[in-house]
Order: structure tokens, then sequence, then C-alpha cells
């Protein structure tokens, strides 16, 4: 049985995970970790755990580092997770850190844009990126992984199979994404009350968004090749999901026309993601609806031909594929289990 620990427990997607784990064979829960004091039980922070689980919460502390697990999940903001990543993996303990602290190779890139130092040079050159469709084997084989973000995880999973062919243009690619509520976190602020939100669509972080760079940076890894997005986010007025319409422009072709064909991109998706146990092709001209996905960690892909486009949308659970579920696919990956369970 391995024994997790979850370190930041109080956030959304920690309340996904704790559910996940419950159901999940293989794994037992056995430190719940919480930047509070007086070792509130996790079932008066989240009611919905009542009877499920009902244990008491530790005030974190890097020099009383827990003892009993073999696998953390790291669930704290960004900056601050750096702060403990090195202290598990010192001990042996493997790492799944759902913040952005290891999700880029290039240190430089992170400090311009999370504004601060990264102090753990060792551990963000060796952390693999951790989305399994695309990295699964170097998962395999690490002690610490950095879990990908929401909208990076379907907009990379939209655009690899053609980059990866070269079948598209990599500095011409404009990226529309909508998100849920909760994709903004648990932690109060005055654009998510819901007076603000309710009945309102808007886009934020136009021109700059920290989750542009860290597309960018690993399709550009993947492909070998200098890619460029137009990243435009916006907040939608429900709960979760997440929608990204991509736009790519095609090689080839007469006059800027695509010389491809809805059924050739269609057989290359299927031969991508053939294998894939959390990717769904649609077929036709179906799209996909993010209320086929909540609660799931699948990601639905439809793709569309225009005469100068190439059309790609992907939706996912902002909380499970976009963060938890896709944590557990990464445990399993990590610990040699079946990739599905816990997750079917």
């Amino acid at each position: 049985m391995l024994k997790v620990g979850i370190i930041g427990a109080t956030a959304y997607t920690s309340l996904e995970l704790i559910k996940i784990l419950l159901r999940h064979p293989e794994v037992k829960i056995t430190y719940l970790g919480v930047r509070r004091t007086g070792r509130p039980k996790i079932s008066d922070i989240f009611p919905a755990l009542k009877g499920l689980l009902d244990m008491p919460c530790e005030t974190i502390e890097q020099k009383e580092m827990p003892g009993n697990i073999d696998l953390a999940f790291i669930t704290l903001p960004p900056t601050i997770s750096m702060q403990y990543v090195p202290l598990f993996i010192q001990k042996g303990i493997k790492v799944i850190d759902f913040s952005a602290d290891y999700r880029f190779r290039d240190k430089s890139l992170y400090e311009k844009w999370y504004k601060a130092q990264h102090t753990d040079s060792k551990g963000i050159e060796t952390a693999v990126y951790g989305l399994p469709e695309l990295f699964r084997n170097e998962t395999r084989k690490t002690n610490l992984v950095g879990n990908p973000g929401c909208y990076t995880t379907a907009t990379i999973l939209a655009l690899a199979p053609l980059l990866m062919k070269g079948l598209v243009h990599s500095e011409d690619i404009i990226v529309d994404a909508k998100s849920g509520i909760s994709g903004r976190g648990r932690e109060p602020k005055e654009d998510t009350h819901y007076c603000e939100c309710n009945e309102n669509i808007e886009a934020y972080s136009v021109g700059g968004h920290r989750h542009s760079p860290e597309i960018e940076h690993i399709l550009s890894i993947k492909t070998n090749q200098k890619v460029s997005i137009q990243f435009v986010p916006h907040l939608i007025p429900m709960n979760r999901g997440i929608l990204c319409t991509v736009y790519a422009k095609p090689k080839g072709g007469v006059n800027g026309r695509s010389s491809l064909h809805d059924d050739e991109v269609h057989k290359l998706y299927r031969e991508f993601y053939g294998k894939e146990p959390f990717v769904r092709l649609k077929e036709g001209n179906e799209m996909p609806r993010t209320k086929d996905v909540i609660y799931t960690n699948f990601c639905d892909i439809a793709t569309k031909v225009t005469e100068n486009r190439i059309i790609i949308l992907s939706v996912i659970d902002n909380l499970i594929k976009g963060a938890s579920g896709q944590a557990v696919q990464n445990m399993n990956v990590m610990c040699g289990f079946d990739e599905k369970m816990g997750l079917l």
C-alpha cells in the first residue's frame, strides 16, 4: 500500500485529490498538511468528507517533515512550493508538485514570469513535466513531477499532433480559452465574488498570462522548434471546465489554403492518441462539450479544417485532468500501477 501525503490540503484541487485517492485500491492517505494551526479535521474544512476522511490536519513545518509517507502531493502556491519539495526529495519521498515551480526546465524563464528567484536549481533541472501523453517514459523514471496547469494541458494536447508532425506554422497560433470560476482558485478575490462573475464573461491577463510561456516552452522542447502563441483566457460563470479553441495555420497549400482535409487530420489524431486512455476524439461534426468531461480525467478533442486554418477544440475538467486527476495519473505511472486506477 502506497502511503501518501497532501501538503496544502485546503485547496480546491486537494479536495478533488482526496476524493480520487479514497477510491484508489493501492493508496492510503497518511498525512495532511495545512498552513493553519489547531489541527482542524479535514472534514471540518470540507464537510463533504464527513464520515469518509476525518483525519486531523497538521501544520506544515519545514523543520518537522512527515516521515510516514512514500509520495507527497504538494498543492502549495508558486514560490512557496519550492521551499518544501527538496526536503521531501532528500528523504527519498516521491513528489508531485501542483505549482509552476517545476514545470520549466529553463530557470530564467520561470524567474521572468513569476518574479522570484528559483531556489532549487537541481530540482528544476531534473523534474519531469507531468503530461503522461507526451512524457510517460520520463515520468516512469523520476522522483519529481511538475504537474501541468489546466490551460496548458488542454492546449498542448490540442496542438501536439500537428506540431510534432510539422504540419502547421509553429509561430502563428491563436488560443482562445474559457475557464470556469474554480480555475481562479479558492482564495477570495473581488472578481470571483458571485455578483461580479455571474451573468458575465470577460478576458483577463491578455498578453501576459503565465500559462503562455509554459505552453510555448513545453511544445518547443517536444518539437525542437520555436513555438509562439497568442493566448487569451476568459472567465465564464460556471463552476468548472475549460474549453480551448485553437487556430493553427497549415503549411503548404495554395494561396495560404490548407492542402489537408478533415479526414486526414482526424486520422492523424486517431493514430497519435489511439492508445491513450484519457484522450477521446470526436468524429465528423461532433464538437466537445465541458458537460461531457466534468468530474472526469478525460480530454475530448475535435478538429476542423477550414480554408486557411486548422481549428482544434479541446475540453477538460480544470480540477481533474487539469490538476488532481492528472496528478493521480502521474502517480500511477511513477509507481507502476495501472494508469487508469482510481480514475475510471
